[in-house]
Parts: C-alpha cells; structure tokens; sequence
C-alpha cells in the first residue's frame, strides 16, 4: 500500500504540472496588416486588417476551438458584405493561398487560377456563408476576401506571444457572443476589430489616431502602435515578417496609408482640394508632416513566411544580383526572345488556358499545344511531374524567378525559396533537353553542363 500511494501521489504531482505548463504554453497572436489593390478611393488606400492566432483554429468558420497538435490555427476578421456576420475565421494556409496544403500552394497564378481556387475552396468549405446562387452560380458580395488574399497582396505581420489561458478566454467570448455584423467604414471596420482582438490579449494596446486619421481606425495605425508598445515593453515577446504577393500576372498590390496620408499622396483628391481651398490643403499637409515624421516600413527586420519553413531572412543583395545574371545568362544562351517577350507569351498562355485540379487534387493549367492539351503542375508537387510539359514548366519557372528577383521596396523571398525554384528550373529544363533530345534522336546536352561551361557561375 505505501508503494501504491506513493505512486499514486507522483503520478498526481506530474499530473499537476502537466496541467499547469499547458495552461502555461505560448502560442500567438499576430496583427496582419494588407496592402490594398485594385482600383483605390478615399478608404481603400488603407488596406485590410485581419488577427491570426495560431492556437486558435476554426471548427467552423462561426465556431472557434483550440488547435489540435500539428494545426495551424486560424485567421479572424471582420469583413463588409458577407452573409450577416461579424467575423468569419478561416485556417491560415486557405486564408492566404485558397488551398488547404502546404506543398499545394501555387507558384505562379493568374487571375483565372485565384477564381478557380477560391471558388472551389468556397463549394467544399463556405457555404454557411457564402452559398451558391438559386441558379447554382457563383455568388456576388465580398466572400472572395476569405481566401486567397496573398495572390491579391502582400501582407506584414506583426507577432506577440500569448498563452493558451488566453486562447481559451477567447475561445469562450467569442463563440458565446452575438456575431451579428455591424460593419461601418467609419466606426466599425476591419482595423476596429482587431484592435479589440489584440486588446483581448494585450489591453489597451492598440487605439485609434484622432490627428492622422481624422479619428478613423487604420490597418496601418494598429501595426505603428503595436510596434510602439512592443518597444516600450520588452517583456512582449515581438516578431515581425512578411507574405511575399504570389508571383504571377495578378496586379501588384500598393503601399499601405494613412487616411490624411492617402488623401494627401492621392492628386485626384488633393489637387482639387489645394484649387478650392488653399487653407484647408494647407492644413492638411501640415497634418501629414506633423504626424509622419519618419517613415513608416512595415517591412523594416522582417523574417520571410514560407508555409513550408520556419521564418528565414530575405535574400540578400549581394545574392539577388548574383542569381539575376545567373537568370540573364540562362535566357541569353536560349532564343533571343526578351524577358518583356516571354511575360507576353506566358499572358498568352493563360488566356488559353482553363484552370483545374490533378488526379491529386493539386492546381495545374490545362494548356492547349497543337492538337494536344497539356497538363502544367504549377506547385511544387506536382510543377516536374509531366514531362511533356517541361518547355511550359520552364518558361513559369523563369517568370517566377524574375518577379522574386526584381528590385522592390520590400522583401519578397528568402535564399531558400529562390534556392528551391532555381533547382526546379535545372531540372525542368534537364527534363526539357531530354524529351528535345529523344524527338530529335541526338546526343542529350543537360541544362546543368550547358550551365557548367560558363566559368564564374554559382555552384
């Protein structure tokens, strides 16, 4: 009996602490600041804001619960002209790229590819709050917001850590209260609600800006004041990185503003204002000089997010030239077809092309070739997989390596992920060299010894 309570009373003690330290456990929360796109007015130039809490994951997307082991949690927000709520959570991989694994997310898209892929992901995931139309069609309101929103805009992220005591208040807030939506551009938009979430867990961290943005609540004053307050507390664990925009013919999204800033940066609004009334121009730029005394980088130290990596560091510039002369070498020794040429060819190609899933379910572009239509695995699952498709791999290949290598004000990949593409370029155009090679019954020259001839290159 002695050995019996004593182990009893052990196996009592670490049950205890096992309870105490998953009480204890860190998890996060993530303030994500998303640049606009499209076609911008007075409120639009401001972006879009959302929270991912990674040890919050989505039952459904009106019901929160905790994660299980190996998920990885969800992002909420409040969003204008979906269904009747207040907030939609959705998993963070189809947040970002409208397909639910990791290795299924698509290198290179066009616009044609993010409808399919959000649609598709609408039909089997969404329903509840965004059905399809009587007639079985797709339906109208702003539910596209839901996924996909890194093929439409890079988005800064801007990370504390939390506990899972935390979540689970959340959890039960949340899920027992009414989610009923009262969306106002003004008083209750998007930068509101996840001021009230990173509040939740942080109180009174984040507020509005009565000067720089007329008393309206921005995307970009929740990331400004976040960093002020991380920098005031040292005991916050802080983090920053970035969603590099997926590469491909989508338009590019724009810096995020201010309200005063995106009126004063915008002429359309303050060249008939300065017209009209030179005082009140004035004045405006006085505000935008007083209250933007340097400026502001979301970018600033951020780490690059890879949904199959942990957090890297951006290239480097030194890096980035060396791989661009390695790319321009590659193109040189090919057809004399430009960089502009081939952007056009590859426009081309997508609008003859019809946007589908493999026998795995991974996204491909069905191009037609001839007489025949060709199946191009655009993820890096399935991108090596056809051989008759090695010229098309090649060519998305290319323009993806340009896009991530091209000058711009933030980072946009890390060496690992042009370290990836680079290789499935080598061996697509290995692919590419020996289909050539069986067709026209020659001795095979690999992309890799071409590449080798050249003294000086990367090894």
């Amino acid at each position: 009996m002695f050995y019996v309570g004593k182990t009893l009373r052990v196996l009592g003690t670490l049950l205890v602490l096992t309870l105490a330290y998953a009480g204890s456990a860190r998890a996060s929360a993530t303030l994500l600041l998303e640049e606009p796109y499209g076609k911008l007015g007075f409120f639009t130039a401001t972006g879009h804001s959302a929270v991912y809490l990674s040890g919050v994951c989505a039952e459904t997307p009106l019901v929160l619960r905790r994660c299980d082991p190996g998920e990885l949690g969800a992002v909420i927000s409040r969003y204008d002209g979906v269904g009747s709520y207040d907030w939609i959570a959705i998993p963070l991989i189809p947040y970002l790229y409208a397909v639910e694994q990791p290795e299924d997310v698509p290198l290179f898209v066009d616009g044609k590819m993010v409808n399919f892929l959000r649609d598709q992901y609408r039909r089997k995931h969404l329903e509840a709050v965004a059905s399809d139309k009587a007639n079985g069609q797709i339906p109208g309101g702003n539910w596209y917001e839901l996924v996909g929103t890194s093929y439409d805009r890079a988005v800064y992220a801007f990370q504390i850590e939390t506990t899972a005591a935390q979540d689970e208040a959340f959890i039960r807030k949340y899920n027992s209260s009414p989610n009923h939506s009262h969306f106002r551009t003004v008083s209750s938009n998007c930068a509101d609600f996840s001021k009230d979430v990173i509040n939740f867990y942080l109180p009174r961290a984040l507020h509005r800006s009565v000067i720089a943005d007329i008393g309206i609540t921005t995307p970009k004053q929740m990331a400004k004041t976040l960093i002020k307050y991380s920098a005031h507390h040292p005991q916050v664990q802080f983090s920053r990185f970035v969603i590099p925009q997926i590469p491909g013919s989508v338009a590019r999204s724009t810096p995020v503003h201010g309200v005063v800033e995106s009126f004063f940066k915008a002429k359309k609004y303050i060249v008939p204002s300065a017209v009209a009334s030179p005082i009140f121009a004035g004045c405006v730029a006085a505000v935008f000089v007083s209250t933007n005394p340097g400026h502001f980088d979301p970018a600033r130290g951020a780490l690059i997010f890879n949904a199959q990596r942990e957090l890297e560091p951006p290239l480097g510039a030194e890096d980035r030239r060396s791989y661009q002369l390695e790319l321009n070498h590659l193109a040189a020794n090919e057809a004399t077809e430009s960089h502009v040429a081939k952007a056009g060819k590859w426009a081309h190609l997508f609008r003859n092309s019809v946007p589908d899933f493999d026998a795995q379910g991974r996204p491909v572009f069905r191009i037609q070739s001839g007489e025949q239509v060709v199946s191009v695995g655009i993820s890096p699952s399935n991108i090596l997989e056809n051989v008759a498709a090695a010229r098309f791999t090649e060519e998305l290949l290319e323009a993806r390596l340009h896009a991530e290598l091209r000058h711009g004000s933030s980072p946009k990949v890390s060496e690992s992920d042009v370290a990836r593409d680079w290789d499935l370029l080598q061996k697509s155009r290995d692919s590419y060299y020996a289909e050539a090679s069986v067709r026209m019954n020659r001795p095979l020259q690999s992309a890799a010894s071409t590449r080798s001839e050249r003294a000086g290159n990367r090894p």
